[in-house]
Protein backbone atom coordinates (compact mmCIF):
# COMPACT_ATOMS: atom_id res chain seq x y z
CA UNK A 1 0.00 0.00 0.00
CA UNK A 2 1.20 3.46 -0.79
CA UNK A 3 1.47 6.25 1.73
CA UNK A 4 -0.39 9.53 1.50
CA UNK A 5 1.70 12.43 0.26
CA UNK A 6 -0.44 15.51 0.84
CA UNK A 7 -3.11 16.74 3.20
CA UNK A 8 -5.43 17.54 0.35
CA UNK A 9 -5.34 13.96 -0.76
CA UNK A 10 -7.39 12.88 2.25
CA UNK A 11 -9.69 15.85 2.67
CA UNK A 12 -12.52 14.13 0.86
CA UNK A 13 -12.21 10.55 2.11
CA UNK A 14 -15.56 9.47 3.45
CA UNK A 15 -16.31 6.13 5.10
CA UNK A 16 -15.17 3.65 2.50
CA UNK A 17 -13.15 0.49 2.54
CA UNK A 18 -11.24 1.23 -0.63
CA UNK A 19 -10.07 4.82 -0.68
CA UNK A 20 -8.67 6.61 -3.66
CA UNK A 21 -7.59 10.24 -3.81
CA UNK A 22 -5.29 12.21 -6.02
CA UNK A 23 -2.98 15.16 -6.00
CA UNK A 24 -2.03 16.40 -9.43
CA UNK A 25 -1.19 13.42 -11.60
CA UNK A 26 -0.37 11.07 -8.70
CA UNK A 27 -2.89 8.62 -7.30
CA UNK A 28 -2.77 7.20 -3.78
CA UNK A 29 -4.81 4.28 -2.62
CA UNK A 30 -5.43 2.67 0.77
CA UNK A 31 -7.53 -0.44 1.09
CA UNK A 32 -9.11 -0.69 4.54
CA UNK A 33 -9.78 -4.12 5.97
CA UNK A 34 -13.41 -3.76 7.07
CA UNK A 35 -14.73 -7.30 6.72
CA UNK A 36 -15.02 -7.45 10.51
CA UNK A 37 -17.73 -4.79 10.61
CA UNK A 38 -20.14 -6.87 8.52
CA UNK A 39 -20.31 -9.25 11.47
CA UNK A 40 -19.57 -6.93 14.41
CA UNK A 41 -22.02 -4.16 13.58
CA UNK A 42 -25.12 -6.24 12.69
CA UNK A 43 -24.63 -8.44 15.76
CA UNK A 44 -23.89 -5.61 18.19
CA UNK A 45 -26.62 -3.32 16.85
CA UNK A 46 -29.05 -6.25 16.89
CA UNK A 47 -28.31 -6.97 20.55
CA UNK A 48 -28.58 -3.29 21.48
CA UNK A 49 -31.89 -3.07 19.61
CA UNK A 50 -33.49 -6.08 21.31
CA UNK A 51 -32.17 -5.47 24.83
CA UNK A 52 -32.47 -1.68 24.66
CA UNK A 53 -36.02 -1.75 23.30
CA UNK A 54 -37.20 -4.17 25.98
CA UNK A 55 -35.57 -2.30 28.87
CA UNK A 56 -36.58 1.17 27.71
CA UNK A 57 -40.18 0.18 27.01
CA UNK A 58 -40.30 -1.35 30.48
CA UNK A 59 -38.87 1.84 31.95
CA UNK A 60 -41.38 4.00 30.04
CA UNK A 61 -44.20 1.77 31.25
CA UNK A 62 -43.10 2.26 34.85
CA UNK A 63 -42.70 6.01 34.42
CA UNK A 64 -46.05 6.52 32.71
CA UNK A 65 -48.36 4.02 34.39
CA UNK A 66 -46.79 3.22 37.77
CA UNK A 67 -45.49 6.54 39.04
CA UNK A 68 -48.10 9.08 40.05
CA UNK A 69 -45.81 11.69 41.58
CA UNK A 70 -42.77 12.78 39.60
CA UNK A 71 -39.73 14.62 40.84
CA UNK A 72 -36.84 16.19 38.92
CA UNK A 73 -34.85 12.97 38.64
CA UNK A 74 -37.86 11.07 37.32
CA UNK A 75 -38.41 13.76 34.70
CA UNK A 76 -34.84 13.57 33.47
CA UNK A 77 -34.84 9.77 33.46
CA UNK A 78 -38.11 9.67 31.52
CA UNK A 79 -36.69 11.95 28.82
CA UNK A 80 -33.55 9.83 28.72
CA UNK A 81 -35.68 6.73 28.17
CA UNK A 82 -37.61 8.47 25.37
CA UNK A 83 -34.35 9.40 23.65
CA UNK A 84 -33.02 5.85 23.94
CA UNK A 85 -36.26 4.36 22.60
CA UNK A 86 -36.29 6.63 19.55
CA UNK A 87 -32.78 5.50 18.75
CA UNK A 88 -33.16 1.76 19.22
CA UNK A 89 -36.22 1.61 16.94
CA UNK A 90 -34.00 2.87 14.11
CA UNK A 91 -31.36 0.16 14.59
CA UNK A 92 -33.05 -2.58 12.49
CA UNK A 93 -32.29 -0.46 9.41
CA UNK A 94 -28.58 -0.36 10.30
CA UNK A 95 -28.56 -4.08 11.09
CA UNK A 96 -29.91 -4.79 7.60
CA UNK A 97 -27.56 -2.23 6.01
CA UNK A 98 -24.36 -3.71 7.44
CA UNK A 99 -25.56 -7.31 7.08
CA UNK A 100 -25.96 -6.61 3.35
CA UNK A 101 -22.39 -5.32 3.13
CA UNK A 102 -22.84 -1.55 3.19
CA UNK A 103 -25.77 -1.57 0.78
CA UNK A 104 -28.49 0.96 1.66
CA UNK A 105 -31.72 0.04 -0.15
CA UNK A 106 -33.78 2.79 1.47
CA UNK A 107 -34.16 6.48 0.66
CA UNK A 108 -31.62 9.24 1.24
CA UNK A 109 -34.01 10.84 3.73
CA UNK A 110 -34.15 7.68 5.80
CA UNK A 111 -30.36 7.54 5.84
CA UNK A 112 -30.25 11.09 7.17
CA UNK A 113 -32.83 10.31 9.85
CA UNK A 114 -31.00 7.20 11.09
CA UNK A 115 -27.70 9.06 11.43
CA UNK A 116 -29.49 12.04 12.99
CA UNK A 117 -31.13 9.81 15.61
CA UNK A 118 -27.74 8.34 16.54
CA UNK A 119 -26.14 11.71 17.26
CA UNK A 120 -29.30 13.10 18.87
CA UNK A 121 -29.50 10.17 21.27
CA UNK A 122 -25.77 10.39 21.96
CA UNK A 123 -25.86 14.01 23.04
CA UNK A 124 -29.30 13.85 24.67
CA UNK A 125 -27.93 11.07 26.86
CA UNK A 126 -24.88 13.13 27.78
CA UNK A 127 -26.91 16.26 28.57
CA UNK A 128 -29.55 14.43 30.61
CA UNK A 129 -26.77 12.66 32.54
CA UNK A 130 -25.40 16.14 33.16
CA UNK A 131 -28.79 17.33 34.42
CA UNK A 132 -29.16 14.33 36.73
CA UNK A 133 -25.62 14.81 38.03
CA UNK A 134 -26.14 18.50 38.78
CA UNK A 135 -29.45 17.73 40.47
CA UNK A 136 -27.82 15.12 42.68
CA UNK A 137 -24.89 17.45 43.34
CA UNK A 138 -27.25 20.16 44.64
CA UNK A 139 -29.10 17.63 46.77
CA UNK A 140 -25.87 16.44 48.41
CA UNK A 141 -23.79 19.60 48.68
CA UNK A 142 -26.47 22.33 48.68
CA UNK A 143 -29.69 20.72 49.99
CA UNK A 144 -31.46 24.05 50.58
CA UNK A 145 -30.83 25.25 47.05
CA UNK A 146 -31.93 21.84 45.82
CA UNK A 147 -35.37 22.48 47.32
CA UNK A 148 -35.73 25.50 45.04
CA UNK A 149 -33.97 24.45 41.85
CA UNK A 150 -34.82 20.76 42.14
CA UNK A 151 -38.54 21.30 41.67
CA UNK A 152 -40.18 19.27 38.93
CA UNK A 153 -41.37 22.35 37.02
CA UNK A 154 -37.77 23.46 36.56
CA UNK A 155 -36.80 19.97 35.47
CA UNK A 156 -39.50 20.07 32.79
CA UNK A 157 -38.23 23.39 31.48
CA UNK A 158 -34.64 22.15 31.49
CA UNK A 159 -35.70 19.00 29.63
CA UNK A 160 -37.36 21.06 26.92
CA UNK A 161 -34.20 23.17 26.63
CA UNK A 162 -32.06 20.01 26.33
CA UNK A 163 -34.23 18.67 23.51
CA UNK A 164 -34.26 22.00 21.66
CA UNK A 165 -30.50 22.51 22.02
CA UNK A 166 -29.71 18.96 20.91
CA UNK A 167 -32.06 18.98 17.92
CA UNK A 168 -30.83 22.39 16.77
CA UNK A 169 -27.18 21.45 17.21
CA UNK A 170 -27.63 18.14 15.38
CA UNK A 171 -29.84 19.47 12.58
CA UNK A 172 -26.76 20.07 10.34
CA UNK A 173 -26.37 16.27 10.27
CA UNK A 174 -29.50 16.19 8.10
CA UNK A 175 -27.67 18.45 5.65
CA UNK A 176 -24.27 16.78 5.72
CA UNK A 177 -25.25 13.10 5.68
CA UNK A 178 -25.92 11.64 2.25
CA UNK A 179 -25.67 8.47 0.18
CA UNK A 180 -23.41 7.61 -2.73
CA UNK A 181 -23.05 4.85 -5.30
CA UNK A 182 -20.08 2.49 -4.90
CA UNK A 183 -19.92 -0.17 -7.54
CA UNK A 184 -23.35 -1.84 -7.43
CA UNK A 185 -24.28 -0.73 -3.93
CA UNK A 186 -25.42 2.45 -2.17
CA UNK A 187 -23.44 3.69 0.84
CA UNK A 188 -25.17 5.55 3.67
CA UNK A 189 -22.37 7.77 4.97
CA UNK A 190 -22.20 8.82 8.58
CA UNK A 191 -20.18 11.91 7.67
CA UNK A 192 -20.79 13.87 4.46
CA UNK A 193 -20.05 14.05 0.77
CA UNK A 194 -16.42 14.58 -0.25
CA UNK A 195 -16.76 18.28 -1.07
CA UNK A 196 -18.31 19.03 2.37
CA UNK A 197 -16.05 16.86 4.49
CA UNK A 198 -13.85 19.75 5.63
CA UNK A 199 -16.87 21.69 6.88
CA UNK A 200 -18.22 18.55 8.55
CA UNK A 201 -14.99 18.08 10.52
CA UNK A 202 -15.19 21.68 11.78
CA UNK A 203 -18.83 21.17 12.78
CA UNK A 204 -18.02 17.89 14.57
CA UNK A 205 -15.16 19.56 16.46
CA UNK A 206 -17.48 22.29 17.74
CA UNK A 207 -20.04 19.68 18.85
CA UNK A 208 -17.24 17.74 20.54
CA UNK A 209 -16.36 20.71 22.73
CA UNK A 210 -19.88 21.98 23.44
CA UNK A 211 -21.79 18.73 23.91
CA UNK A 212 -19.14 16.36 25.22
CA UNK A 213 -16.02 17.97 26.69
CA UNK A 214 -17.77 20.66 28.73
CA UNK A 215 -20.53 18.36 30.13
CA UNK A 216 -17.95 15.67 30.88
CA UNK A 217 -15.79 18.08 32.87
CA UNK A 218 -18.81 19.38 34.80
CA UNK A 219 -19.89 15.82 35.65
CA UNK A 220 -16.41 14.93 36.89
CA UNK A 221 -16.27 18.04 39.09
CA UNK A 222 -19.75 17.38 40.50
CA UNK A 223 -18.99 13.75 41.29
CA UNK A 224 -15.65 14.58 42.89
CA UNK A 225 -17.30 17.10 45.21
CA UNK A 226 -20.14 14.68 45.94
CA UNK A 227 -17.74 11.85 46.69
CA UNK A 228 -15.76 14.05 49.07
CA UNK A 229 -18.97 14.99 50.86
CA UNK A 230 -20.15 11.38 51.07
CA UNK A 231 -16.81 10.09 52.33
CA UNK A 232 -16.71 12.57 55.21
CA UNK A 233 -17.29 10.74 58.52
CA UNK A 234 -20.58 11.43 60.27
CA UNK A 235 -20.41 12.51 63.91
CA UNK A 236 -20.94 9.65 66.28
CA UNK A 237 -20.88 7.07 63.48
CA UNK A 238 -17.68 5.22 62.73
CA UNK A 239 -18.98 3.20 59.81
CA UNK A 240 -20.19 4.50 56.50
CA UNK A 241 -23.96 4.04 56.19
CA UNK A 242 -25.40 1.70 53.60
CA UNK A 243 -26.99 4.60 51.74
CA UNK A 244 -23.63 6.36 51.51
CA UNK A 245 -21.92 3.20 50.29
CA UNK A 246 -24.59 2.74 47.67
CA UNK A 247 -24.26 6.37 46.60
CA UNK A 248 -20.49 6.07 46.15
CA UNK A 249 -20.93 2.87 44.15
CA UNK A 250 -23.48 4.52 41.88
CA UNK A 251 -21.18 7.48 41.28
CA UNK A 252 -18.48 5.05 40.16
CA UNK A 253 -20.93 3.16 37.95
CA UNK A 254 -22.20 6.29 36.20
CA UNK A 255 -18.67 7.53 35.58
CA UNK A 256 -17.61 4.15 34.23
CA UNK A 257 -20.59 4.00 31.90
CA UNK A 258 -19.82 7.52 30.71
CA UNK A 259 -16.17 6.70 30.16
CA UNK A 260 -16.78 3.34 28.49
CA UNK A 261 -19.61 4.43 26.19
CA UNK A 262 -18.83 8.01 25.24
CA UNK A 263 -15.13 8.71 25.77
CA UNK A 264 -13.67 6.03 23.41
CA UNK A 265 -16.08 6.99 20.63
CA UNK A 266 -15.20 10.69 20.75
CA UNK A 267 -11.47 10.03 20.98
CA UNK A 268 -11.37 7.58 18.07
CA UNK A 269 -13.70 9.71 15.96
CA UNK A 270 -11.50 12.77 16.48
CA UNK A 271 -8.39 10.78 15.54
CA UNK A 272 -10.23 9.21 12.60
CA UNK A 273 -11.11 12.61 11.15
CA UNK A 274 -7.74 14.19 11.94
CA UNK A 275 -5.54 11.36 10.66
CA UNK A 276 -7.19 11.39 7.26
CA UNK A 277 -5.81 14.90 6.76
CA UNK A 278 -2.24 13.95 7.71
CA UNK A 279 0.57 12.26 5.83
CA UNK A 280 0.34 8.87 7.52
CA UNK A 281 0.82 5.29 6.44
CA UNK A 282 -2.09 3.14 5.37
CA UNK A 283 -1.39 0.81 8.30
CA UNK A 284 -1.93 3.65 10.77
CA UNK A 285 -5.06 4.80 9.00
CA UNK A 286 -6.40 1.27 8.95
CA UNK A 287 -5.77 0.89 12.69
CA UNK A 288 -7.65 4.06 13.62
CA UNK A 289 -10.41 3.14 11.19
CA UNK A 290 -10.75 -0.20 13.00
CA UNK A 291 -10.85 1.48 16.41
CA UNK A 292 -13.47 3.97 15.27
CA UNK A 293 -15.74 1.27 13.83
CA UNK A 294 -15.49 -0.73 17.06
CA UNK A 295 -16.39 2.22 19.32
CA UNK A 296 -19.50 3.15 17.33
CA UNK A 297 -21.59 0.23 18.64
CA UNK A 298 -19.92 0.77 22.02
CA UNK A 299 -21.44 4.25 22.09
CA UNK A 300 -24.83 2.74 21.27
CA UNK A 301 -24.75 0.52 24.34
CA UNK A 302 -25.70 3.49 26.51
CA UNK A 303 -29.26 2.78 25.36
CA UNK A 304 -29.04 -0.52 27.24
CA UNK A 305 -27.06 0.71 30.22
CA UNK A 306 -29.30 3.68 31.02
CA UNK A 307 -32.30 1.49 32.03
CA UNK A 308 -30.00 -0.81 33.99
CA UNK A 309 -28.95 2.21 36.01
CA UNK A 310 -32.62 2.87 36.82
CA UNK A 311 -32.84 -0.66 38.22
CA UNK A 312 -29.64 -0.22 40.20
CA UNK A 313 -30.83 3.09 41.58
CA UNK A 314 -33.82 1.54 43.32
CA UNK A 315 -33.58 -1.87 44.88
CA UNK A 316 -37.31 -2.43 44.40
CA UNK A 317 -37.54 -1.15 40.82
CA UNK A 318 -38.23 -4.58 39.32
CA UNK A 319 -40.78 -5.38 42.02
CA UNK A 320 -42.29 -1.94 41.50
CA UNK A 321 -42.69 -2.59 37.76
CA UNK A 322 -45.05 -5.47 38.56
CA UNK A 323 -46.75 -3.92 41.58
CA UNK A 324 -50.45 -3.26 41.23
CA UNK A 325 -50.45 -0.62 43.94
CA UNK A 326 -48.43 2.28 42.46
CA UNK A 327 -49.73 4.71 45.04
CA UNK A 328 -47.79 3.20 47.92
CA UNK A 329 -45.05 5.52 49.29
CA UNK A 330 -42.47 2.73 49.40
CA UNK A 331 -42.96 2.14 45.67
CA UNK A 332 -42.41 5.76 44.91
CA UNK A 333 -39.13 5.59 46.77
CA UNK A 334 -38.01 2.82 44.44
CA UNK A 335 -37.48 5.36 41.69
CA UNK A 336 -36.12 8.12 43.88
CA UNK A 337 -39.31 10.10 44.33
CA UNK A 338 -38.52 11.89 47.55
CA UNK A 339 -40.99 14.54 48.71
CA UNK A 340 -39.50 17.95 49.37
CA UNK A 341 -40.83 17.84 52.92
CA UNK A 342 -38.44 14.99 53.65
CA UNK A 343 -35.50 17.03 52.50
CA UNK A 344 -36.44 19.91 54.74
CA UNK A 345 -36.06 17.73 57.79
CA UNK A 346 -33.00 15.85 56.67
CA UNK A 347 -29.58 16.98 55.71
CA UNK A 348 -28.10 13.53 55.17
CA UNK A 349 -26.68 12.17 51.98
CA UNK A 350 -29.36 9.60 51.21
CA UNK A 351 -30.60 11.95 48.50
CA UNK A 352 -28.18 10.63 45.92
CA UNK A 353 -29.23 7.03 46.38
CA UNK A 354 -32.85 8.05 46.07
CA UNK A 355 -32.21 10.27 43.13
CA UNK A 356 -32.92 7.77 40.42
CA UNK A 357 -29.98 7.33 38.12
CA UNK A 358 -27.18 7.32 40.68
Amino acid sequence: MANLAAAQAWTGIVNTSSVTSSTGNNTYKCVFDEDFKYVLLPVSYGIVCVVGLFLNLLALYVFIFRIKTWNASTTYMFNLAVSDTLYVVSLPLLVYYYAMGDNWPFSVGLCKIVRFLFYTNLYCSILFLLCISIHRFLGICFPLKSLQWGHVRYARRVSVIVWVVTVVCQSPVLFFVTTSMKRDSVTCHDTSSQDLFGQFVIYSSVMLVLLFCIPFLIIIVCYCLMARKLLQPTRGISRMSQSKKKSVKMIIIVLMVFIVCFLPFHITRTLYYSFRSWDLSCQTLNAINLAYKVTRPLASTNSCLDPILYFLAGQRFVKFAGNKMPGKPQNEMALGIVPNAHLKNSNDTDTISKDGKS
